[in-house]
């Protein structure tokens, strides 16, 4: 362990805080984000939120949560199976998982200089003038009660190897449980990665939590969820008016998906969608939760006609499921068909019989890949995550089950009172899910 030279900890933090909250980190924005990663009495593998805020931070390491359940487990019996040890164990992993994707030389962990650094939960509890544990295994500080309080204590520790940032987690556990726990890991993620490579990706000057709601940014979203602070969602980058705008590099580790791409808010990607675990966050216009499944086949490698129709959609960028026949060669170019010039024209003149200029999506289907194969199950289970306890049944943070059937054709059964199946008919357009007890769980 190594601290860095105060006033170079002194320029980092101040940047960091700049970049969080702007010019001025307003007390009722910072009291919402002070929390820790606290665990639901109802649903132990479940984080709780206390209000909103800090759902961009607790949603994605509750997706990789769950994403390293599922991998052990293979299925929901985690449920029944877990303790306090057992949660602690995957909190830290989660973190580090995140800290991990982020990291360009050393780790940089931030703290309060008022903890107990190399002490355990124990001797944390111990230093009962500034550290209080109160129910459910929570703590709370006496002495830091206002931002520039929680600013002026901050200090960094630094190290090079995974296993001694996972000794300090497991020492300090109580810290990540504290009420500070949230926005310590946070600016350890932005420390980490480095303040100045963060404003390089996020490509913005706006502050990374909205100084009006104190919801966190799409770049924030992204960094925790890919370690890469861009502002878009779609694949790769993006040409829009000339400008290249960055996307997600490569497929990741967790996905998302979001109803404000129902509403051309944005587009989001295969690399998003199609992530390499059964796990989704899920972005209302207000709030972030998640979406996950115990069924791996959901991420498949994709068949031949399913690359086909996501290649010809990712030329449909509004969903009308055609495009201008002008764009059938790059089509088949990038789905490795034949690309000359003659057979193209060929093709144009069968697809678009009637010179209208268009390709439909379901006359290229059948012209190209008449026997569709699908690699995902017509019906699997669904299980939703939001944090929020006021969101949930009875005001306790529990898993919501549903059973999900995929219909044979695609369906736009969009309606305002339903926002959950909006957001997942932009993953899978022909979905219908019935919830247990028929309670729809809320995104907000």
């Amino acid at each position: 362990m190594a601290e860095i030279l105060p006033s170079a900890i002194e320029q980092e933090l101040l940047g960091i805080k700049h970049l969080l909250w702007g010019n001025e980190v307003k007390p009722d924005i910072f009291k919402r984000w002070s929390q820790g990663f606290y665990f639901s009495e109802s649903e132990p593998s479940a984080l709780e939120q206390i209000s909103g805020g800090p759902c961009a931070i607790l949603a994605p390491v509750q997706a990789f949560i769950l994403k390293n359940f599922l991998l052990e487990y293979k299925d929901l019996s985690f449920r029944d199976r877990v303790n306090s040890e057992i949660i602690s164990s995957k909190l830290i992993d989660a973190l580090i998982e995140i800290l991990e994707q982020c990291k360009t030389q050393k780790y940089h962990l931030v703290y309060l200089n008022s903890e107990v650094l190399h002490g355990s939960t124990e001797a944390n509890e111990a230093n009962c003038d500034i550290l209080e544990k109160k129910d459910n295994d929570r703590f709370f500080y006496h002495s830091i009660t206002t931002p520039f309080d929680f600013h002026d204590r901050l200090k960094v520790v630094v190290y090079e190897r995974i296993e001694d940032v996972r000794k300090y987690f497991i020492e300090n556990i109580g810290s990540i449980k504290s009420q500070y726990g949230v926005l310590l890991f946070l600016y350890s993620v932005i420390h980490t990665k480095g303040l100045e490579q963060v404003k390089i990706e996020s490509e913005t000057s706006e502050p990374l939590i909205d100084e009006t709601y104190g919801y966190g940014s799409q770049s924030l979203i992204n960094l925790m969820i890919t370690g890469r602070a861009t502002t878009y969602v779609w694949d790769h980058e993006q040409d829009v008016g000339g400008l290249r705008l960055k996307g997600i590099a490569e497929q990741s580790a967790i996905g998302f998906i979001t109803v404000m791409e129902h509403l051309r808010f944005c587009t989001v990607g295969s690399f998003y969608k199609n992530p390499k675990n059964p796990v989704w966050v899920i972005g209302s216009d207000t709030h972030l939760t998640v979406i996950f499944s115990d069924e791996f086949k959901l991420v498949s490698p994709e068949t031949k006609s399913e690359e086909a129709r996501r290649v010809f959609k990712s030329y449909d960028p509004d969903g009308n499921n055609f495009i201008n026949s002008n764009l059938l060669g790059n089509v088949l170019e990038t789905l490795g068909l034949c690309s000359d010039k003659e057979y193209v024209d060929l093709m144009k003149r069968k697809l678009d019989s009637e010179s209208l200029g268009i390709i439909l999506l379901n006359a290229f289907m059948e012209e190209f890949f008449p026997k569709e194969e699908s690699s995902v199950p017509d019906m699997f289970r669904l299980i939703h995550y939001n944090g929020l306890s006021s969101s949930n049944i009875n005001s306790e943070v529990q898993y919501h089950v549903g059973s999900a059937i995929l219909l044979e054709m695609d369906i736009k059964s969009i309606c305002d009172s339903n926002p959950i199946l909006t957001a997942l008919q932009t993953k899978w357009p022909n979905i219908e899910v019935n919830w247990d007890k028929n309670m729809l769980p809320s995104l907000n």
